[in-house]
């Protein structure tokens, strides 16, 4: 006896689509040329009074009946049929675990592997157990017609198969807080043999820091290449001064590795300036070796090991005075703030800025319409907001720009929700680096 041929996610939902597509066009076609027909056969012009009295007849109900029943109960069997391909899992599926957490994604294999892009072998079924580790996310994968939600608490799952060797997105379709629009990986589909010499493999010893950033979720918010993100970026991190808000007051502190340890055990102790305070505490949630690996590796990622990288501040100094300026500074000393940077640096910080804390979420650069008004044109233009409940046309000038940020619900952009929360951690100083940045977008 054969086999049943394997019927894969992409083949169910397809053929589902397509019937009830097909059927609905079907159905559209033929109600909106009888609906013509009537109107221009049964116009009062020509009939003002009804050629017929009849207010009954049975052949044409019942047909009018059956027919779309009929119709009803094949899209219902072909949905219902995709829906148990969907949720049937093949006996040969390969086991993988995805985590979903603010904001990145984990895949953990069956020999202990770990991967922040969802490998898998071309022609084989692969079940993909899904956990949430905080909020509520949703795993998608366009290509495989894949889309199940990762629920805090509650165990799930999806299978498919990839056909072809290729790179495909991945994306949480659930909104998941501030970091929700970064939360994208790909699925890496690869012939079975690479995939078991990948799957045997022992990753590096130099990169086993990074695998546990990985493991832990830190990559979702943090870059190792000094792009903005949610969080500070680890580019440099080791041994460098930061400004931090402590209960409500600024001070300068050395990231050593107590200030690493702590920022990783009691994140909102001491946020960095000009980022939000979302990240949450791993207390109790990451073993003790796991902590000491990141530490070790976050205490080596210092400037000399770098290259020539140095941070926008180190830029605004010459080397000298920035050798006198090392040499002065004590272990936890406050900084003298650096020589102010050129227009060009201003507006690099703006935009990095706007990256940190979310704002291109909300508002586009392009004119394009988003939650928020586009960012396009911004400065200079005139708005009419809603003000205690009375529309009035402002200028969009540098006190507009602090009136939106650090009180945002006094002043609603007629049309637009009022969905921005505030920023009270932005300084003057931000501000008009966003505003420089802002003046540069035409």
């Amino acid at each position: 006896m054969n086999p049943q041929p394997l019927i894969t996610t992409t083949e169910a939902v397809d053929k589902a689509f397509y019937i009830i597509f097909g059927i609905s066009g079907v159905m559209l076609l033929g109600v909106t040329v009888v609906m013509i027909y009537f109107v221009w056969r049964y116009n009062r012009k020509r009939y003002p009074v009804p050629l017929s009295q009849k207010n009954t007849n049975l052949w044409l109900e019942t047909t009018w009946t059956i027919i779309p029943t009929i119709l009803v109960m094949v899209m219902f069997w072909y949905g219902w049929e995709g829906y148990l391909s969907l949720r049937n899992i093949p006996d040969n599926a390969v086991p993988i675990h995805a985590s979903a957490r603010m904001w990145s994604w984990l895949f953990t294999y069956e020999n202990g592997k770990t991967s922040d892009k969802l490998y898998v072998p071309v022609g084989q079924p692969v079940k993909v157990q899904l956990t949430a580790e905080d909020v509520l996310h949703s795993f998608y994968v366009p290509a495989f017609r894949v889309k199940r939600d990762t629920v805090p608490g509650m165990d799930n799952y999806v299978w498919f198969v990839a056909d072809q060797p290729g790179s495909y997105d991945l994306f949480c379709a659930e909104y998941c807080g501030v970091g929700h629009s970064a939360m994208i990986t790909t699925v890496e589909a690869v012939p079975a043999a690479e995939f078991s010499a990948w799957l045997a493999a022992k990753p590096a010893v130099s990169d086993a820091g990074k695998n546990l950033l990985q493991k832990h979720g830190c990559l979702g918010c943090h870059s190792l290449d000094g792009s903005p993100m949610v969080g500070p970026s680890f580019q440099d991190i080791g041994g460098r001064q930061v400004v931090v808000i402590s209960d409500g007051e600024s001070r300068t502190l050395t990231r050593d590795r107590d200030y690493l340890e702590k920022s990783i055990l009691e994140p909102g102790a001491d946020i960095v300036e000009g980022f939000p305070p979302s990240m949450p505490s791993y207390a109790g949630r990451i073993p003790e070796e796991d902590l000491t690996g990141i530490l070790d590796y976050l205490t080596g990622l210092k400037g000399e090991q770098q290259g020539d990288k140095a941070t926008p501040e180190r830029d605004a100094l010459e080397p000298v005075e920035a050798e006198a300026e090392a040499e002065a500074q004590e272990p936890g000393q406050a900084a003298e703030p650096a020589e102010a940077a050129g227009p060009g640096d201003f507006v690099s910080q703006g935009e990095n800025l706007a990256g940190k804390n979310g704002c291109l979420g909300c508002h586009s650069t392009d004119g394009s319409r988003r939650v928020g008004p586009s960012f396009k044109g911004l400065m200079g233009s005139e708005r009419t907001v809603v003000k205690d409940g009375q529309e009035i046309t402002v200028s969009a000038d540098a006190d507009y720009l602090i009136r939106a940020i650090r009180e945002p619900g006094v002043e609603i952009v007629q049309g637009y929700p009022a969905a921005m929360p505030p920023y009270p951690q932005l300084s003057d100083e931000d501000i008009k680096a966003l505003q420089a940045w802002l003046e540069t977008l035409k």
